[in-house]
């Protein structure tokens, strides 16, 4: 986008404005379409606000900070994709949905894999369709319940890491993902898209993509249904479920497969489908929420651990 900056006028400028008017930096009043100094003024308080450099100016960063912000619960329709729907609407449903005890871990403006969960189990507990959409049905039940969340803080929750702020997770690690069936499989392959999407170079990768065997510096990762998962199998194992304790119940077990040669752990899925979700939206939810996980548990160890 072009550069806003004092001097400027038009449609451009009075969007804005509208949008200053709306995080409360900007009196309606003041809306004309002219950058002059109250708007320079507002875009500087704005800037300092969200943590940006010393400026007046509305570059490309500064607008999509400003579009975040302005975004307020029932805005648009929210549901779980890549990338993340992010903004201040979001944050809203978060605390939201905290304060009426469905707990969405790290209140980020982020809607990844914590805040579908915590949506579901809302939808759930209220009898409306349990899809992770937050459409107008489901905001209409958070703001029929206002009297219970406003002003009140959120249930605490153990915080996650988040893989989409573990880069060098992700670089650091060399992960083999594979299942044994075209299910589980699937959900190797959506975790490996997920990690490069994330970074590029990314060393968590499935079976399917990778170019060479594994070697022994790596860790394999089988995914596995609960019918695959033998009992006497010594390998290190993590059930899915709780998937709230996921990351603190990872962390041993990828500490104990590491001093095995090969390094080797079993993720036992609950099955092919999450509460009542499709199997394709079942096996993205898994993706992004092992994925998650395994960032959290890594982050904790070197990768010689």
């Amino acid at each position: 986008m072009q550069t806003i900056r004092q001097g400027d006028s038009g449609a451009a400028v009075e969007d804005v404005q509208q949008r200053l008017v709306i995080v409360g930096l900007m009196p309606e009043e003041a809306v004309d379409g002219e950058f002059g100094s109250k708007t320079a003024d507002a875009v500087r308080a704005f800037r300092s606000q969200v943590g940006l450099e010393d400026g007046d100016e509305i570059d490309e960063k500064t607008w999509s900070m400003l579009v975040d912000a302005s975004y307020h619960m029932g805005d648009r329709t929210l549901y779980l994709r890549m990338p993340y729907f992010h903004g201040h609407d979001v944050l809203e449903l978060q605390r939201a949905l905290g304060a009426l005890g469905f707990p969405s871990g790290r209140e980020d403006g982020i809607f990844g894999a914590f805040t579908e969960d915590a949506v579901r189990k809302f939808q759930s507990n209220l009898g409306l369709p349990s899809d992770g959409i937050v459409g107008s049905y489901t905001f209409a039940s958070i703001r029929n319940l206002h009297h219970s969340w406003e002003g009140k803080k959120s249930i605490p929750m153990q915080l996650n890491l988040g893989f989409a702020r573990a880069a060098d997770v992700l670089e650091s690690n060399a992960l083999c993902l594979f299942g044994t069936d075209e299910f589980t499989r699937g959900v190797a392959s959506r975790m490996s898209n997920l990690s490069l999407a994330t970074n590029p170079s990314s060393k968590i990768l499935s079976a399917d993509s990778l170019l060479v065997k594994p070697d022994d510096s790596m860790l394999l990762v089988r995914i596995a249904l609960p019918s695959e998962v033998s009992r006497n199998d010594n390998d290190p194992r993590v059930s899915f479920e709780p998937d709230e304790s996921l990351a603190l119940r990872m962390a041993p077990a990828v500490a104990a497969a590491r001093r095995n040669r090969p390094a080797r752990i079993t993720i036992e899925l609950p099955g092919t489908t999450w509460l009542d979700a499709g199997e394709e939206r079942s096996s993205q939810h898994f993706a992004i929420t092992l994925l998650d996980a395994l960032c959290v548990a890594l982050s904790e160890q070197t990768p010689s651990e």
